[in-house]
């Protein structure tokens, strides 16, 4: 018996932007495409609930686990944007899944947050502390962002995906093994202070050391393993942009097709771009029942990781989930609990610590860890790499 991954959800705001919206800021659809790959992202409504989007993605993913809320033994959300100052999202997310048994806490790395709390999901189970964990990353990045700055503006979505964690039989199959790092000397790479609560960042730094980072961490986690890229079924990193994803996946020698990409439809979500991409490549059957999944990430702080860990999923086409229409846990009308008239818990007027001007956490000037501009890319007078005669990934 080993820990596995059983259930994946994810959701996403109903407002898609295009590449148009940032033509006022004077971006083209085709220098964002040319050096992002992005082509829409989602923007949670100014008025929006990270919550919400967190609960959505946790009922689907323990729906698929064929889990109930009481089965939770920890509820771990991995955010950088939460509504609250605190308490953070985790505990609201498990009082409205009624996970009445469940310990629940927020993590913060940053765009290696959801890395990080899987892991941390693994020693629990493999510790026998909890037989089944609820991972959740979520982030409004729209919060954080300076949406004058074409630079950044156009690389940032909101959404949250969720895995479920438990124990498995998964005889002769590789233990998870995960490998994470942080390098505080690096905080004035990509920050944002109290008082500016602006994004700042050297970008064509950040591009190396995430590149170098990850690439490091995966190699390190397969040789624990005794393991090759070969034995790894799909890789998926953090989805900063096509061109960091790319460069990753070269220098660990993935090949294109076990390498997943959807940062063209959802953009950079932070801590929630794995588990929205490991989702989204089940629902194309790109999963199959059982196989080994590779991660990496990076973020600011510097923090990074990598690993690897077991699935053990249905199969799409027998998933009632993917269809709005059979899955009321998605319908809010459908779900007391996402009636804001019913739930009190989350209504701004009833909670003032949810007021922007009285909690600087959610002014999105006030954190930078998931700003893109991490990735210098969007600027081609500032990064060189963008350059194809100096770029290898791209000339490749």
């Amino acid at each position: 018996m080993t820990a596995a991954i059983v259930g994946i959800g994810s959701a996403l705001p109903e407002r898609a932007v295009p590449n148009s919206h940032f033509a006022a800021i004077g971006s083209s659809d085709e220098w964002i495409v040319k050096r992002t790959g992005i082509r829409q992202r989602h923007f949670l409504a100014e008025d929006g609930h990270l919550a919400d989007l967190a609960l959505a993605a946790s009922r689907i993913a323990l729906a698929r686990a064929g889990r109930t809320a009481r089965d939770v033994g920890h509820v771990v959300v991995a955010t950088t944007t939460p509504d609250r100052t605190t308490p953070g999202l985790a505990v609201e997310v498990a009082a409205r899944l009624g996970a009445d048994r469940a310990a629940a806490f927020d993590l913060h790395a940053a765009c290696a947050g959801f890395v990080y709390a899987l892991d941390h999901a693994v020693a629990l189970i493999e510790s026998g502390r909890a037989g089944t964990v609820l991972v959740c990353g979520a982030e409004a990045l729209t919060r954080i962002t300076d949406h004058e700055d074409r630079s950044t503006a156009v690389l940032l979505g909101d959404g949250a995906g969720a895995v479920v964690v438990t124990d498995v039989d998964t005889a002769g199959a590789p233990e998870p093994a995960f490998r994470l790092g942080s390098d505080g000397d690096l905080i004035p790479l990509l920050y944002a202070d109290r008082f500016d609560r602006k994004l700042r960042m050297d970008g064509p730094e950040i591009f190396v050391q995430a590149v170098e980072r990850m690439s490091e961490a995966a190699r390190d986690v397969l040789a624990r393993r005794e393991l090759t890229t070969e034995d790894v079924d799909l890789f998926v990193a953090h989805q900063a942009n096509a061109r960091i994803v790319r460069a990753v996946g070269k220098e660990l020698g993935v090949p294109p097709e076990r390498l997943y990409l959807n940062v063209d439809r959802v953009a950079n979500t932070s801590s929630a771009s794995i588990p929205l991409a490991l989702h989204q490549a089940w629902q194309e059957g790109r999963l199959g029942r059982k196989g080994l999944l590779g991660v990496a990430a990076f973020g600011a702080g510097v923090t990074w990781g990598a690993g690897v860990i077991g699935w053990h999923l249905t199969e799409p086409e027998a998933d009632p989930l993917t269809d709005r229409e059979a899955d009321p846990v998605t319908d809010a009308e459908a779900d007391l609990l996402t009636d804001r008239e019913a739930d009190p818990v989350t209504d701004r007027e009833a909670d003032p610590v949810t007021d922007p001007e009285a909690d600087p956490v959610t002014d999105p000037e006030a954190d930078p860890v998931t700003d893109p501009e991490a990735d210098p890319v969007t600027d081609p007078e500032a990064d060189p790499v963008t350059a194809p005669e100096a770029d290898p990934v791209e000339a490749g």
